[in-house]
């Protein structure tokens, strides 16, 4: 239960003052050796305990003796009753608690809720579940559990609490759609972490385990060298059968790799994304296009979504904020743009929000605090130096300084609370140069330039670094890449990328750099390709279904339906 607390600062004074000065007291709590004075009205509307208490029971009775309590968080609960505040710590949250939930303390118990989610970590997420539904506090339980399959990769290698499950709890955990994991690898150590806390009680469970790993998604030398070959299965005559499954399965799949999407197997359905890819607009053919794509990081598959909005463009840019999806300036072939559209995923429905003050297509995007940035690009006429920013509560485009440079074509993002832009065209050359905004002194610097002049290049914040990738050097489409260290104020070269391309979109899904489509110089393409930066190395990824350049991309992080854009539909 909960209840909605409305009360008056100044009134609450007033009742504070008459308590502690003893006025118009009715009532003592008798708590351990401490007797406490209480007006009997402002206990009985804290709680409907007291009210039972004070209007039924003892309604004679003066002096009320509490057990089960101590005199600190009586006195923290009477604090509350008159104040309706009360400071919530780490010292005190294991007893004061309790004691809400003893005498129904609902707007208490709140508080309780709201400080233990504010301090979810891998290490406690179990625990902290474990109390809310001790206390019945279905909130707190749902998003504890919700923290739980989000970081379930350092849940599985650092809570100590997860080795204290029983097999239940622990195959309840594996078995969730939902859990986060990137590969199956990560399941499996978790179960090999689990029975190793105590192997001889516990390894006899290794074949019920071994059905919670989605054994088909693991790569066949991991599942051959790791897997089939560990004591605790090879020794297990109940995980043969399992093993024999997966075998054929992943024979199957080398021959024909097409299968890799049949969630009609247990043991090769994917798990339900944390994130979704959405790819809006571009240059497709011979004119701009509407169409939206998601990508399913899990399942690696791209899927048309319907959802598209009346108005195509390409040479837009796009940005998720506050759990919705902004379209920024473009060009639909005729028309250049400083209209601004919204996308909204749960709803999916589009609307109108204030334009920009300039018509920006080429437009460079970046998100930073509470903002939305847009800066440079072309209005058809000319290229910009202007910038400006976009506050959603207000509805409102704000100019901020000019660059030190005009540039269209360019590509931006932000980090450590700073607005990079780099590369771009300035009418008449391809630039290398660097510039970084502050919002503080609303100042643009230059920064070292980068190690090639590029125009459509992908710009992105990853790993505390600023990456600049592909684009045009006024000559060919690029496969270069490098990437910018603020502290050392240098840029490094990083593997090529797989093919050039320009005019390509780049987003991070599940800790990887995605380059989507693009120009490579020849026609427009849908291929895409993700970095791993821990190995400085380029993979193939499932291409998009439709050829288009000049797109946009963006990733939106747990959804309420995020289902409605996973693939397969579950």
């Amino acid at each position: 239960m909960e209840c909605t607390e409305i009360h008056n600062d100044d009134a609450c004074n007033i009742l504070m003052e008459l308590r502690n000065n003893r006025q118009l007291c009715d009532a003592v709590i008798k708590v351990e050796c401490e007797e406490i004075p209480i007006h009997r009205n402002i206990m009985s509307a804290c709680s409907p305990y007291f009210r039972s208490l004070f209007t039924r029971e003892i309604q004679n009775t003066e002096k009320v003796v509490i057990t089960g309590v101590s005199a600190e968080i009586m006195s923290l609960i009477i604090d509350f009753a008159y104040t309706r505040h009360v400071t919530v710590t780490s010292e005190n949250i294991e007893r004061l608690l309790p004691a809400a939930y003893q005498f129904h303390v609902f707007g208490l118990i709140k508080l309780c809720c709201k400080f233990l989610e504010s301090h979810l970590t891998p290490q406690n997420c179990i625990g902290v579940g474990r109390i809310a539904q001790n206390y019945s506090c279905s909130k707190l339980e749902k998003r504890a559990y919700r923290f739980l399959m989000a970081n379930f990769p350092d849940v599985s290698e650092k809570s100590d609490e997860f080795l204290q499950l029983d097999i239940g709890e622990v195959c309840q955990i594996l078995s969730e759609d939902e859990l986060n994991v990137k590969t199956e690898e990560i399941v499996f150590n978790a179960v090999l972490r689990w029975i190793d806390y105590d192997s001889e009680a516990r390894r006899k469970h290794i074949a019920r385990l071994l059905k919670t790993v989605r054994l088909g998604l693991l790569q066949t030398q991991f599942f051959v060298e790791k897997v089939k070959v560990h004591p605790y299965v090879k020794d297990n005559e109940l995980c043969k059968p399992i093993i024999i499954d997966t075998l054929k399965h992943l024979y199957d799949l080398d021959l024909n790799q097409n299968i890799a999407g049949n969630a009609g197997l247990p043991l090769a359905r994917p798990r339900t994304p944390h994130e979704i890819l959405f790819v809006i607009g571009g240059w497709s053919g011979s004119s701009p296009t509407n169409i939206v794509e998601v990508y399913d990081a899990r399942a690696d598959h791209w899927n048309i979504c319907d959802v598209a909005d009346r108005v195509p463009r390409a040479y837009h840019g796009m940005v998720a904020f506050n759990q919705l999806i902004y379209v920024i300036g473009g060009f639909d072939g005729v028309e250049y743009f400083s209209s601004v559209r919204s996308f909204n995923p749960v709803t999916k429905e589009w609307t109108d929000v204030a334009p920009m003050n300039s018509k920006r297509c080429y437009v460079s995007i970046a998100v930073l605090g509470e903002y939305i940035y847009a800066i440079g690009g072309y209005d058809g006429y000319h290229r910009q130096i202007t910038a400006e920013r976009y506050h959603s509560a207000r509805n409102q485009w704000s100019l901020i300084s000019s660059m030190h440079t005009e540039r269209s074509d360019a590509s931006a993002t932000s980090l450590q609370g700073k607005v990079y832009i780099c590369g771009g065209f300035n009418g008449t050359e391809c630039l290398n140069s660097t510039e970084t905004y502050d919002p503080e002194s609303n100042q643009w610097t230059l920064v070292s330039p980068m190690n090639n002049s590029r125009s459509g290049l992908g710009v992105i914040a990853y790993k505390g670094d600023v990456y600049a990738l592909g684009g045009f050097n006024g000559i060919a489409r690029m496969c270069s890449a490098e990437r910018y260290c603020p502290k050392s104020n240098k840029w490094r070269t990083i593997a090529d990328m797989g093919g050039p391309r320009s005019n390509f979109a780049v987003e991070v899904v599940d800790g990887m750099i995605f380059i989507l489509g693009g120009f490579n110089g020849v026609t427009t393409i849908y291929n895409a390709e993700c970095y791993n930066g821990s190995l400085d190395e380029w993979y193939a990824a499932s291409d998009l279904n439709v050829q288009r350049s000049a797109l946009s991309a963006c990733v939106l992080k747990d959804l309420p339906n995020i289902i409605d854009y996973a693939y397969p539909e579950f």
